[in-house]
């Protein structure tokens, strides 16, 4: 260890050790990449230093690079602030996250609050003056820009385990057991430098969510303090909101699904998300796949106005609990007109998916 005061490195000795280094950003080897005025946000001190940048230097021109969550949320924001904001993504689609056809919702919202939007372009280089950042290069084009947020995603910071020999999993993550334990006795991990298991492909799975990362945190700490504690593992939920737009997954996609053989078919309505004639309805989009002879549910997706994010709950419950699309059709879930119309859309996409199976 060393002390970050004096400079000096000793060495400590440990009955339990915990590895809680969490994950360090996507960061492209482009040329300009030092430039002053690039910026990433993965830390609460790197969020403070975009925002003491926004304000400060007044950026007119801001390029995103990256379609995910940070992307899609700051791209929100500085365009609330009326910047002029692009957004660069390398795929044909944001939120590589969902299937193709889901997020088509969120690309129009987009421009529709005057962000511009480049599907389908490589970042090549970061074009500085003097060191300061003047323009942004991709494969097609030149956008010039004042202020770079880089949202590539992130990877398990998990450098330190494998220098000392603690064994990573396919992921890249940290290994451990399902009580957090890593294959090296006495040492333990959780959290964003960890792998964890998906219950639905039973695989391992890197999935870089404070959610997560909260409880393989408290399971690890009850075992280091001598308790009895398993984590089963997780479904991949995740939330985002563009604009008014709500987004939420759970479980896997179409892409996953083919990649791992499994027959499956896929329903796909189209609703409101309360009562059509109670004031404030909005449109929802819910998507379930399951598989085929069984019906067993095997992933969701949810976009929409407000109210539609948080009924990927529902979905990401049954995946935990290993139910079907006809389990889904009978829940008792409740109604009322502000809430929800008489058939919810996750039962009506159900009764479709069962109708499939």
């Amino acid at each position: 260890m060393e002390d970050l005061k004096t400079g000096q490195s000793a060495w400590e000795g440990f009955d339990q050790l915990m590895i809680a280094t969490g994950a360090v950003p996507i960061r492209p080897m482009v040329p300009g990449l030092d430039a002053k005025g690039v910026y990433e946000l993965t830390t609460l001190q790197s969020g403070l230093e975009l925002r003491r940048a926004v304000e400060e230097v007044q950026p007119e021109k801001v390029v995103i690079i990256g379609g995910g969550y940070i992307g899609l949320e700051v791209a929100e924001n500085l365009a609330g602030r009326g910047l002029d904001v692009s957004l660069v993504e390398k795929t044909g689609q944001l939120m590589n996250t969902l299937d193709a056809d889901m997020a088509v919702p969120l690309g129009n919202a987009l421009m529709a609050a005057g962000v511009h939007l480049y599907l389908e372009e490589s970042l090549v280089a970061f074009e500085a003056v003097e060191g300061t950042l003047r323009g942004v290069a991709t494969d097609k084009r030149t956008l010039p820009a004042d202020l770079v947020l880089m949202g590539l995603g992130v990877r398990p910071n998990s450098a330190l385990a494998m220098q000392a020999g603690i064994p990573l999993g396919e992921t890249g993550g940290i290994k451990i057991d399902n009580r957090m334990q890593t294959e090296v006795a006495g040492i333990w991990s959780a959290g964003n430098c960890a792998e964890s298991f998906h219950l639905v492909s039973r695989r391992p799975f890197f999935l870089a969510l404070g959610t997560v990362a909260n409880k393989q945190g408290r399971i690890a700490g009850i075992n280091i303090a001598g308790g009895q504690a398993i984590f089963p593992g997780v479904v991949g939920t995740a939330m985002v909101k563009v604009f008014d737009w709500e987004v939420a997954r759970t479980g896997l996609q179409e892409k996953e699904l083919q990649q791992l053989g499994l027959s499956h078919v896929s329903a796909k309505i189209e609703g409101q998300t309360r009562a059509r004639y109670y004031p404030g309805t909005g449109p929802i989009s819910v998507k379930i796949l399951s598989e085929k002879g069984s019906g067993r549910l095997l992933g969701g997706q949810i976009v929409g106005k407000e109210g539609a994010g948080k009924r990927i709950d529902i979905l990401a419950t049954a995946l935990q609990g290993g139910m079907t699309v006809e389990d889904i059709i009978n829940l008792d879930l409740g109604y009322s007109p502000p809430f929800s119309p008489v058939w919810d859309p996750v039962a009506i996409a159900a009764r479709q998916a069962a109708n499939l199976v």
